[in-house]
């Protein structure tokens, strides 16, 4: 499986799971090999969707490889997952334009869709499971799809994360528990007990109306709320079609109607479910303390990379000390790895070293040196608070293998996106009081959204004073560079003409950046000023280079 970084200029490899996608109406053009084509004509919808898949909605980064894991050592494809799900399918399927248009994208992208049942395979059998047990419908198990391409490793705007992309306070309502060394949100095991709970609730909370329920879990149930109450006050449908919502939302439901559709009868749409085995696969062994990823993965036959692929709630070298305490160990291997594990004595689960205090020494100061965090430090050496002396020792425990071999976790993973290189000058920037990732961006002249991509972050993320983020800056272009470049006729400008609808938190400033243009053109296209407030609602016409957008 190859490594995927979805920057919004890409192909639409993961468009299908976050934006809406207008394969099925696209128009012919006869492209220039040497001009650029100018378009008169307002926009349709196909070309005001490209253009907006620079949108923030669309922003769901995955951060790390796909991994490839040995899960069976018999394999029998006769029996298969999809068929267990495609008789348990319920929900009517509107044929309008909006889930049409969603099915027809996921049928004309084959590989996409093996991408993300590939990544599903170790996970579905449980998660069908789990749905079962809950007397929950089988299309919520295509809801990963939706939100992450089913990706435990993914987070987003709006500081959400993980396979079901829960946000840190809704993640914690239902039971994710989140600190220095665990992140329940990416445990598959956690956030999907977790989803199901979020998703009953949301069911009861809008009189058993499912489609209303999943439009909540996207935009929250109080905006679905007043989108409801809105319309029963005008005397309109209050059902999920009727309402107006968020234009992610409104392309969310629909996405995952599609993929039930697509699910329920794949022949109809020349499209072949890459096969996954109806049975169970994986494993939560119980571990009962702390151990070493590396010691853990060693007594499991496994590779460091397997086994926090399949354990991606954890941050650091080891669990959390204080729990959860289980691995989610690949079925073949769990007897192994339980024979191994009861042959371990507890002080072996991990490396210790004696430290000895220094003058201006603090327990802050030595948990971020041995990368461990202070409630360890004083757990294992019974400290009651937080004073030290030089010259006394502390018991530290360390990772058993050097920290860069540790290649998911949170600090390495932040390390290989930092380290990638993203243009031909990188900076490093401090982070003092009152910066935010738009005044930043600004004073470097890149694009915030882009910015905080390169540090593993979302756009809305708080920074933290001291905080080293990487700024990457590319080559300034001349004359003479230009002179001696070949511009291929494939990446020819292709300008069209759009009439944007202005959405509540819109300002000239954020629209020029998602659009790639500037606030002086808009302020001329439509005769404006920007020290006028935008009002949600209004009408901007823009000059959009629809190539950037897609």
């Amino acid at each position: 499986m190859k490594y995927i970084s979805f920057t919004l200029s890409a192909a639409f490899t993961l468009v299908g799971c976050q934006s809406t996608t207008y394969n099925d109406e696209q128009q012919t053009t006869n492209r220039s090999a040497n001009s650029i084509e100018i378009f008169d004509n307002i926009a349709t919808p196909v070309d005001i969707s490209h253009a907006l898949l620079a949108d923030e909605t669309a922003d769901v980064i995955h951060p790390v490889n796909d991994v490839e894991i040995s899960l069976t050592d018999d394999i029998n494809t006769s029996d298969d997952i999809w068929q267990r799900i495609r008789e348990q399918l319920t929900f009517p399927v509107e044929q309008n334009r909006r889930v049409v248009v969603q099915r027809n994208w996921y049928a004309k992208n084959q590989n996409y869709l093996d991408r993300v049942a590939k990544r599903a395979k170790p996970y579905m059998h449980f998660i069908v499971e789990e749905l079962e047990a809950a007397n929950m419908p089988l299309e919520m198990a295509l809801l990963p799809i939706v939100e992450s391409a089913f990706d435990p490793f993914a987070y987003s705007h709006g500081r959400a994360s993980g396979m079901w992309q829960f946000v840190p306070g809704t993640g914690t309502r239902f039971g994710m528990k989140q600190n220095w060394w665990y992140d329940g949100r990416r445990d598959v095991i956690a956030s999907t007990k977790g989803a199901i709970k979020y998703l009953q609730y949301l069911h009861k909370f809008f009189d058993g109306d499912w489609l209303l329920a999943l439009a909540a879990y996207n935009s929250g149930e109080g905006r679905v709320r007043r989108a409801v109450k809105n319309n029963a006050r005008r005397n309109m449908p209050t059902d999920f079609w009727s309402l107006d919502l968020p234009k992610e939302t409104r392309a969310y439901v629909p996405k995952l109607l599609a993929l039930a559709d697509l699910v329920k009868r794949p022949a109809d749409f020349n499209i072949k479910l890459f096969e996954i085995e109806n049975k169970s696969v994986i494993t939560p062994v119980n571990i009962g303390s702390q151990i070493d990823l590396a010691k853990a993965a060693e007594l499991a036959e496994l590779s460091l990379k397997e086994l926090q692929h399949l354990n991606p709630g954890y941050n650091r070298w080891a669990t959390d000390p204080k729990g959860p305490h289980y691995l989610v160990i690949p079925n073949h291997k769990v007897e192994k790895f339980k024979a191994g594990l009861k042959t371990l004595s507890k002080k072996d689960r991990l490396a210790w070293q004696r430290y000895r205090i220094k003058n201006g020494d603090s327990l802050g100061k030595i948990a971020q040196k041995f990368n461990t965090d202070i409630g360890v430090i004083k757990q294992v050496n019974n400290l009651k608070g937080n004073n030290i002396r030089a010259g006394k020792h502390l018991l530290i425990p360390v990772a058993a293998k050097s920290l860069n071999a540790y290649i998911l976790s949170q600090d390495q993973r932040l390390a290989k996106k930092q380290n990638t290189p993203r243009g031909s000058e990188k900076i490093i920037h401090t982070v003092v009081s009152g910066d935010n990732f738009w005044d930043i961006s600004r004073s470097y002249g890149v694009n915030y959204r882009e910015l905080a991509k390169w540090n593993g972050m979302a756009p809305r993320d708080t920074l933290r004073l001291g905080q080293k983020l990487v700024i990457w800056k590319k080559a300034k272009v001349t004359s003479n560079t230009l002179s001696n470049t070949q511009v291929s006729p494939n990446e020819q400008a292709i300008m069209r003409n759009i009439t944007y609808k202005v959405r509540r938190g819109d300002s000239f400033a954020r629209i020029a950046d998602k659009f790639k243009v500037s606030i002086k053109d808009i302020e001329r296209w439509n005769q404006l000023n920007r020290k006028k407030y935008l009002q949600p609602g209004q009408m901007l016409k823009l000059s959009v280079d629809v190539t950037n957008a897609i």
